[in-house]
């Protein structure tokens, strides 16, 4: 059974904040707000949480995971990116948008695409994602909560406690964040491609 924290959208509870993180840090998985919709997420380097994302979510191993970061001083760490992609990115972050960018060696294999080794990476402008991740002092591996034969995210922390509740091991209630994915760039090559439109502009990537 998953336990149920109401955290202030605005002004998260430093404690409820440090008990999520030990929960991710003890191998959880977790449903967290973001400024698009609700995630899952869970620690970046446990296999057995995410292999328990794919079974919640039926994902193959062509999917692109997302590296959900608490600003942009980690990309260099996790993504290849040069000073024409980071400026770029700089502009519209933090924001709707996941970026899709070639992985570096510190992304293990598992959460990249097995064929590009792209992963995808995101800041995102609400209060208790960055608490969540300032605290951990990492990314949080994460994915949209969009449940199979689903095609919008799940909004409501109730119906997902209900939906979920023997699947996950946290469902953070941080009140209405949104029901539209991120809009999702993809950076590998010199001319950015819109991948999926979804809450970010896409108008600033379009030749």
């Amino acid at each position: 059974m998953s336990q149920f924290f109401q955290i202030h959208p605005e002004t998260p509870q430093p404690r409820l904040i440090k008990q999520a993180v030990e929960i991710i840090r003890d191998g959880g998985v977790i449903v967290y707000p973001t400024d698009c919709a609700y995630a899952l997420g869970c620690h970046i380097g446990d296999k057995s949480a995410l292999e328990r994302i794919k079974r919640i979510r039926q994902l193959d191993d062509k999917h692109n995971f997302t590296l959900v970061c608490r600003d942009l001083s980690e990309l260099s760490t996790y993504a290849k990116v040069d000073n024409t992609c980071f400026r770029l990115i700089k502009q519209h972050t933090p924001g709707a948008y996941t970026f899709i960018l070639k992985g570096t060696p510190e992304v293990p294999r598992r959460l990249m695409h097995p064929k590009r080794r792209t992963i995808g990476i995101r800041v995102p402008d609400n209060a208790i994602a960055l608490a969540l991740m300032e605290e951990l002092g990492e990314p949080i591996m994460s994915t949209s909560l969009i449940l199979p034969g689903e095609t919008e995210p799940l909004t409501d922390p109730y119906d997902i406690r209900d939906s979920l509740q023997i699947q996950v091991d946290l469902v953070i209630d941080g009140g209405y964040c949104g029901m539209e994915a991120t809009t999702v760039i993809n950076m590998v090559e010199d001319v950015p491609v819109v991948t999926r439109e979804g809450a970010g502009d896409v108008s600033p990537f379009q030749v």
